[in-house]
């Protein structure tokens, strides 16, 4: 680990000492993530799971643990008028709240149960050490909740913080979710959330998420998903945010005919970083896998997709299928790519592909020539692209904030 990656580990274990007996829960299950933690520090390039990202700028930072109350309560902005649970600063808000029926909701800092202290995964051993507050979701058998908004602000401050979430969604057998989680702030900090979920079989979880943070903060996001048999893990990611911004999923398909689908875009411009990065583990026979990634980057920005998919001995009938796609729209901006299969039985079906280009001049020249103006041509190219990986969101709701964050960034960006 380099010097800088050392002082930053540092930096929060220090904190981490100063705040442990004033952390909900028992203490030793923390010593064990700040001991993992310690052991592996803020990940580097050396790290082959980090390789295309670095978070240095991330360690040169002096994070602060946010002290203050809420003292009013934000604009909730262009959110759909639904159910939903609202954290600031990493702190859930109950008087901004409104649970949905057929839900139980409880929060982390009263029930700080974890089930991953982040062994082999740095950020989520940072955020087991550090978590303070987080949603806990019970949706029970057979019941189906309909649509819940998971909002996290956080307001401009005088210093950089930093809040470590960790959420907690289990769906009983048959049940129904979905779950629009939006990111959103102003300033200088670090999100570094986690989210443990659990797919009870023949269950069905939408989980669709809009990560349009500060252009000065870090978004880091961990998702832990278990999907049983006959389950269904369907999520969706949008980066639009942050200097930095991850979004790693670890999904596990652990029956027969359960099926997972990771799909995402990027649009990046500046000097914005984004990683998406997903491991899918087929541990289970008769299952279905699909990952759609698109990214649309302009000026100097850098886009990552790092996809893995494992097939088991034992999963014999697995259909696989990856595909990564790249717009630059401009000679400035990058793409790293790196698709991996590892399959161990005989009988399936798996596929990746990535293609990098720009946009086509003979379609631009078409519309052009219809009398578009170039402007609106590029972003009916660069909409077009998007299709793909946006066809499968079928909640209106979802989708009318979707397209709404997507033009608010073209708009800014072109």
């Amino acid at each position: 680990m380099n010097q800088v990656a050392r002082l930053g580990a540092d930096a929060f274990l220090s904190r981490f000492s100063s705040l442990r007996t004033q952390l909900p829960g028992d203490p030793a299950q923390r010593d064990v993530a700040a001991a993992a933690f310690a052991a592996m520090g803020l990940p580097t390039r050396k790290d082959s799971a980090w390789h295309y990202t670095t978070l240095k700028a991330l360690a040169d930072t002096t994070f602060s643990e946010p002290l203050t109350e809420v003292s009013s309560a934000p604009i909730l902005g262009d959110l759909p008028d639904l159910p939903r649970v609202v954290f600031i600063d990493g702190r859930y808000q109950p008087g901004l709240s409104t649970p949905p029926d057929g839900v139980t909701v409880t929060t982390f800092a009263n029930d700080p149960r974890m089930n991953h202290n982040g062994e082999g995964l740095p950020m989520v051993a940072l955020n087991a050490m550090l978590a303070e507050d987080g949603i806990r979701l019970h949706v029970a058998a057979n019941v189906d909740a309909g649509t819940l908004v998971l909002l996290s602000i956080s307001p401009e401050g005088h210093r950089p913080i930093d809040f470590h979430p960790r959420h907690d969604i289990q769906l009983d057998p048959g049940a129904r979710l979905t779950l629009i989680e939006v990111a959103r702030g102003e300033g200088t900090y670090l999100h570094n959330s986690v989210a443990e979920v659990g797919v009870a079989s023949d269950a069905t979880m939408t989980h669709i998420r809009l990560q349009d943070e500060s252009l000065d903060a870090f978004h880091i996001s961990t998702t832990l998903a278990t999907v049983a048999g006959g389950g269904t893990y369907d999520a969706f990611v949008l980066t639009l945010g942050a200097k930095l911004a991850r979004a790693e999923f670890h999904a596990r398909l652990a029956g027969p005919n359960a099926a997972v689908h990771l799909n995402g875009a990027q649009l990046l411009t500046g000097h914005q970083h984004g990683d998406i990065t997903t491991v899918v583990a087929h541990d289970a026979p008769n299952c279905a896998s699909r990952q759609t990634v698109k990214n649309v980057l302009a000026g100097h920005s850098r886009g990552v997709f790092q996809g893995r998919i494992e097939v088991a001995r034992i999963a014999q009938k697995t259909d696989g299928y990856q595909m990564n796609q790249a717009l630059l729209l401009s000679p400035n901006a990058e793409i790293d790519c790196k698709p991996q299969l590892e399959i161990y039985a005989d009988d399936v079906k798996c596929s990746h592909g990535a293609t990098v280009g720009e946009l086509d001049a003979d379609q631009l020249f078409y519309l052009r020539s219809r009398g578009i103006p170039n402007e609106e041509a590029r972003a009916i190219l660069v909409r077009s692209f998007l299709a793909a990986a946006m066809e499968g969101i079928t909640n209106d709701p979802a989708r009318a904030l979707l397209d709404s964050a997507i033009e608010a960034w073209w708009e800014k960006s072109a």
